[in-house]
Formats: structure tokens, C-alpha cells, sequence
């Protein structure tokens, strides 16, 4: 079965693996295949704009070479002082030629010391300008012949508006000598917006350039016109090494764009034309194409992979059927069991408490009744096995969340140094304990008794992880959990109390189970597996819950998370006890369904000099009240059978009888808190004498204390 259940599988992963990879490295090679094809289509438009952008720039600058040999046959012969003479007919020519070439912004002609004699946009032309500084003077000065192409001028420098590179030309003389320069000024923009034009696809650049790499005119256009390239970039290199014509890809160091780039040189002039493509045009133009041939095959493979899978996924739930099932099975034996347990608990509590009452009970005639010493001393150790119960019982209703809890506000700041005394003499003198506190806001509502106890149980645990000694910590900070994000889900204001040692730590594969009754991992007869479901149980029922994390070797943390409250904790006062008073006498109306808990309990009353009247359910008592009403207290039971439980019998004597106390007895129920919530007194099973004669002072203090707030309001 098994490894029909692992071929079945294999197969099946291996022909969804199969039907991923083999469209993979088809797609693969026709991608391959498509780029480069995009890159020598993108390589010849390249070579194309290249041509274009040659012609069209031999032909502007043949233009303006005409240009020169009309501006020279002008003046042919014409001294300096000719042309300042004439300067008005001249200013009239050269602006005719200008207004004749859009890619022209200015023609002037400047005498050998830098001024200009005449200029196409102004007139007169401004003698105190100065131009002997320009390169474009400098370089025919210099004895250079032809024409010469200066870098991007900045606006404004010749009367010009805007931008522009100037050519210029030594002026003929009869002699030879230096006799000034003619000068052309052009527009970079004028090829930029041709270079817009011819831009109609995505990515597309187109520059002019100088030998030197400076540019002249370039598309995109640059906000700061006339830069350079690096002397170390590739373009510049290949440009210096006097390369006619190239194709490569690089990245800009102007816009850090990388790009598709050629250049070709223009014939007869120290310039460049640059054309390319961005490579993300050239990378978009590629995904276009292989997104068509995607929108066809990924359908395909998508289908025929989710046949596989689907066929995977049915293979694999008919062969898991069986063991989810099982696994199901389990997950529910182990809840049944939890919930189990938690009711065994309950149950268990109330009828060990019962016995435990009789027991007591019975121990407690005997002593009136034998007096020598051999029975005095079996008598006290039914005592100590009675109280040892007790306390077991107590655990228990502690983790079924069934302990009658007295909640007042603790502040930690000044409990939590307490228990560390008490710690200090209970643990070990190879033990350290830590606590740290914060003061002030470290206040929580819970029961103190119990409050001590859980910590007292985490101490004993931890004392028991270091066999050779190590530190124990209390921490306590306030915390604020956020609902699903925090632990268990709860939301709102909390304390924090980290509870950590340095022992031996716990098992990953057990740290889940640390908190159910009656799991331990001492040796028989060193634990109850009591402790910590008792905590679990109190922080539980105090409206919080504990968590445990643990690392082997390296110690355990328990982490007690209790509500913050806002009251501020009841000074303490230290006064003598209230004592109830030894002379009593009245009459008590016992309800108490089982007869024996019943005999002890009107025992333990007649004792106190009380006379008793019993009955078995709460009906019966509302009856007898009703037959006669002369009673002092009614003494119940809370959990009974007949219908009418102890609190509802108590609701309905106030209702009916209110001057009428009520004290309320349970080993176990559900509505012990509730009871407690609504003001009645209620004493916990096993009892003794005095705790008795205790609870029926204080219910019947309770019940004067509201006929007082009654006649004070009245009156």
C-alpha cells in the first residue's frame, strides 16, 4: 500500500515537474531567439537614423558653409573702416540671410582686435564688445584656417536670446595677416526639434556632437546643455580613437540611462552624429512580443498543470484519507478527554468534599468523646490526611475554574517583596531570588489566598528544575494585548507576572501538556500534578491565563497574565479580629440533601447552641418558611437536586423573607461566584467549628448592616 501510494505520487510530481520544464525551455529558447532578432532589427533602424542624421547635418553645415562665401564675397576688399561705413547696407544683407536659414540666429563680422564691426540682429553694432576672449576668435587667431565649431555658448553673449554654438572662419586680407573672423551663430535647437520629429518610438536618442565629446544639440534634451562626456567613458574613447562608424551598448553618464548607442563621423567636419535606443525600449518591445506568445501558452501549461495537480491532490487525499481520519479520531479522544477530566474534577471535588465533611465531622465528636493519648494521636493524623485532601479538592476546583474566589485589588509592588521573604525561607539557601517591580502601576483585582498560592506552586516547580542550585526571577511589568494578536486572544490591560528559573528546562514534545491536572514528570509519590493546573486554573478564572516557553538546559518561563486595575488597593488596617459571640442561640434552617453532611452540619450547630430544623431540597425550605417563618438563618447547601439550587433558594428568601439571612455551603458548583457576586456569604466545604461560627456571624452581620442602609435611607 505504501509504495503503490509512493509510485502513484512520484509519477505524478514527476509529470507536473515535466509540464513546467519542457514549456520552460521552449519559452526559453524562443526568447532567446526573439531578442536577438529585436537587437538586429534595433541595430539597423540604429544604422538607418544614423544616415539620416547624417546627411541632414552635412547639408546644414554645407548651408552655412555657403553662407561664409556669401558674407565674404560681400565684404571682399572692404578695409575695416569700409564696413563701419557701409555697416547699414551690410546689417541689411547679413539679416536677409539670416531670415533665410531657420537654423540660424546670428551672423557678425569682427575686426582683429575682438569688436565687431557688424552684426544681423543689431544696429549699430556695440563697438565696446569685446569677443577676443571666445574661442571661437581665439582658434583663427591662432592661425587655424576653415571653419571651426565651438561648444554650446551661454544666452546673451553676442546679443543672442537663447543658446547656440558659433563656426567661424578666419576674414580674408590682401596680405594674409589676420583681419578678424566672420561668425555664425546656430541654433541647437533647430536639430533638436528634428531630432523630435524623427523620434516616433519609444526610447529614441539623437545627439550632434564635437570630436572633443562636448555636445552641440541632443534629444532628450539636457537641461544643462553643452556638457561633455567623460574622457573614460566608452562613446568619448571610441570618438578619440577617430572611429568612423560603431554600434554598442552603454549607460549614459549624463542621464544614467543605458542605452543601444552608434555614431558616425561627418565627412569633412570635426562632429559626431550619435543615434540609439533605451534597452528598456528594446527589453519593452521584447516582453511585448513573448507576452503574445505567453497569452497562449501559459493557459496551456497552467491547464495541464492543474489537471496534474488536481490529480495529486485526489491521489494523495484518497491515500490520507485513513490517516486524517485517525488523526481526527485522536484530536477528538484528546479533547474528550480534557473535558472529561475538567468535569471529573467538578464532580470529584463535590463528593470528596462531602466525604471530607463527614469525615472532619466525625474526627471532631471523637475528640469530645476519647481523651487518652493513642486515640488523640490516630485522631490527628485523620486530621492530616483530611487536610491534605482539602487541599488536593482545592486544586482541583482551581483548574475547573470552580474555586469561590474573594477578588480585592493587590498591589504587586509591595505583595510580590512579601512572598519573596516568605520564598527566602521556603526554598533552598543555594537558590537566588530575584524580584523586580515597577511601583505604581502594578495593581490587579484577584484573590489574594490564591494569588499566593500559584506562585508559591511556580516557586516549588522551580526549586525542584534546579537540583544544584541557580536563580529564581519575578518580574512583573503591565502589558496591553491586542485580541487575536495576543495570548489566547485577549484584549485589554494586563499584568505581566514572568516567572523564571535557570534549571534543567522541559521537553519540547511534553511542554504542552504542563498544565493538565494530574501530569507530572516527578517520581511517584514527589507530586500530585496539582501545581501548575492550579495556576493555569486561577488565571484562568481571575480573567487572564498563563503561558509556559522553556529551552533545555537553560531554564523555564511562566508567564501569569492577570488584569491591571485602576482601584487603588484598601490600606490594610491592623485591628483585632472580630470575634462572633460564644453565647448564640436562635433557630437555623438546615438544607442539606445528603443526610450525613446534614447530621454533621446540625452537630456542628447544635454545638454553637443553635436549634435545628432540617430539610432536604430548597421547595422544602420555602414550605417550611411558609408554615413558620421563625427563624433565625437558613444554612444551605448550594448544589442540591429537586430543581431549586442553593442561590436560587437564597434570591427567593430575600424575596420573600428578607429578614431572613442566608448562609450558603458548597464543595463544588458552578454558582459559588455568582453567589459571592450578589452579596451572600458563603462558606467552603470541608468546614470546621469555628469556620462556621465565623460565616453565620458575618451572614447575619450582612443582613443588619442592610436594615441599617434601609432606615438611614428612609429616614
Amino acid at each position: 500500500m505504501l509504495s503503490a501510494r509512493n509510485a502513484a505520487i512520484r509519477l505524478l510530481k514527476f509529470m507536473m515537474a515535466a509540464s513546467l520544464v519542457l514549456p520552460a525551455l521552449l519559452f526559453a529558447f524562443t526568447a532567446w531567439v526573439s531578442h536577438t532578432n529585436i537587437e538586429r532589427v534595433t541595430d539597423e533602424r540604429i544604422d538607418r537614423s544614423l544616415d539620416i542624421l547624417h546627411e541632414h547635418a552635412l547639408k546644414v553645415l554645407q548651408t552655412i558653409e555657403r553662407s561664409f562665401a556669401e558674407v565674404d564675397e560681400i565684404v571682399r576688399g572692404m578695409s575695416d573702416d569700409d564696413v563701419r561705413i557701409n555697416e547699414s547696407m551690410l546689417h541689411d544683407r547679413l539679416k536677409h540671410i539670416v531670415e533665410a536659414l531657420p537654423q540660424l540666429q546670428d551672423i557678425m563680422i569682427v575686426d582683429r582686435d575682438g569688436h565687431p564691426l557688424v552684426m544681423s540682429n543689431r544696429y549699430p553694432a556695440p563697438r565696446d564688445r569685446d569677443y577676443s576672449d571666445r574661442e571661437y576668435f581665439k582658434v583663427p587667431q591662432n592661425g587655424a584656417t576653415g571653419t571651426y565649431v565651438s561648444r554650446i555658448q551661454a544666452p546673451g553673449t553676442n546679443g543672442t536670446i537663447g543658446p547656440f554654438f558659433a563656426l567661424s572662419r578666419p576674414r580674408p586680407s590682401d596680405d594674409g595677416a589676420f583681419n578678424g573672423i566672420m561668425v555664425v551663430s546656430v541654433l541647437p535647437s533647430y536639430f533638436e526639434g528634428f531630432y523630435a520629429r524623427m523620434s516616433t518610438g519609444e526610447g529614441n536618442y539623437f545627439a550632434l556632437a564635437r570630436d572633443d565629446g562636448s555636445f552641440l544639440a541632443r534629444y532628450p534634451v539636457l537641461q544643462n546643455r553643452g556638457v561633455a562626456l567623460d574622457p573614460n567613458s566608452r562613446l568619448r574613447q571610441g570618438i578619440g580613437q577617430g572611429e568612423d562608424r560603431k554600434i554598442y551598448t552603454t549607460e549614459s553618464q549624463l542621464d544614467h540611462v543605458e542605452r543601444r548607442i552608434g555614431y558616425r563621423k561627418l565627412s569633412g567636419f570635426p562632429l559626431y552624429v550619435l543615434a540609439g535606443v533605451e534597452s528598456s525600449a528594446i527589453t519593452g518591445e521584447w516582453l511585448r512580443y513573448m507576452t503574445s506568445h505567453l497569452t497562449f501558452g501559459l493557459p496551456l501549461t497552467a491547464f495541464l498543470y492543474a489537471g496534474l495537480a488536481l490529480a495529486l491532490g485526489r491521489t494523495r487525499r484518497l491515500y490520507d484519507e485513513a490517516d486524517r481520519r485517525e488523526m481526527a479520531e485522536g484530536a477528538l479522544r484528546q479533547a474528550q478527554r480534557l473535558e472529561a477530566i475538567g468535569q471529573l474534577t467538578g464532580g470529584v471535588a463535590h463528593d470528596f468534599n462531602n466525604l471530607l465533611m463527614i469525615i472532619s465531622g466525625s474526627v471532631q465528636r471523637l475528640r469530645n468523646e476519647l481523651t487518652d493519648s493513642k486515640h488523640t494521636r490516630l485522631l490527628d493524623m485523620i486530621v492530616t490526611a483530611t487536610q491534605r485532601g482539602e487541599t488536593l479538592t482545592r486544586q482541583l476546583l482551581t483548574y475547573s475554574r470552580q474555586q469561590t474566589l474573594t477578588p480585592e485589588v493587590v498591589d504587586l509592588s509591595q505583595r510580590l517583596p512579601v512572598l519573596r521573604e516568605l520564598l527566602t525561607r521556603s526554598l533552598r539557601t543555594d537558590i537566588e531570588i530575584k524580584v523586580d517591580v515597577p511601583d505604581g502601576v502594578c495593581a490587579t483585582r484577584v484573590d489574594p489566598g490564591e494569588f499566593e498560592l500559584a506562585i508559591l506552586n511556580l516557586a516549588v516547580n522551580a526549586k525542584d528544575a534546579m537540583t544544584t542550585g541557580g536563580t529564581l526571577s519575578i518580574r512583573a511589568k503591565p502589558v496591553t494585548l491586542k485580541g487575536e494578536a495576543s495570548e489566547e486572544g485577549l484584549s485589554g490591560d494586563f499584568v505581566a507576572i514572568r516567572v523564571a528559573d535557570t534549571g534543567h528546562g522541559i521537553p519540547a514534545d511534553i511542554l504542552p501538556r504542563v498544565f493538565e491536572p494530574f501530569f507530572t514528570t516527578k517520581e511517584v509519590g514527589k507530586g500530585t500534578g496539582l501545581g501548575l493546573s492550579q495556576v493555569y486554573g486561577f488565571a484562568k478564572q481571575s480573567g487572564g491565563t498563563a503561558t509556559v516557553s522553556s529551552v533545555e538546559g537553560r531554564g523555564t518561563t511562566i508567564t501569569l497574565y492577570l488584569p491591571r486595575s485602576a482601584e487603588a488597593p484598601e490600606d490594610e488596617v491592623v485591628a483585632a479580629p472580630a470575634q462572633a459571640p460564644t453565647g448564640t442561640s436562635g433557630t437555623v434552617l438546615l438544607v442539606e440533601d445528603n443526610a450525613d453532611v446534614a447530621d454533621v452540619g446540625a452537630g456542628y450547630l447544635r454545638q454553637l447552641g443553635y436549634r435545628v430544623r432540617s430539610v432536604a431540597n430548597g421547595q422544602a425550605a420555602i414550605a417550611a418558611l411558609r408554615l413558620d417563618a421563625d427563624v433565625d438563618l437558613v444554612f444551605s447547601d448550594i448544589l442540591m437536586p429537586g430543581g431549586m439550587n442553593g442561590l436560587e433558594l437564597a434570591r427567593e428568601i430575600n424575596h420573600r423573607f428578607p429578614g431572613i439571612p442566608v448562609l450558603l455551603a458548597t464543595g463544588y458548583s458552578a454558582s459559588a461566584q455568582d453567589a459571592v457576586h450578589q452579596g451572600f456569604v458563603v462558606l467552603q466545604k470541608p468546614y470546621d467549628l469555628e469556620s462556621l461560627r465565623r460565616h453565620i456571624h458575618e451572614a447575619m452581620e450582612g443582613i443588619r448592616a442592610r436594615d441599617r442602609s434601609f432606615v438611614a435611607r428612609a429616614s
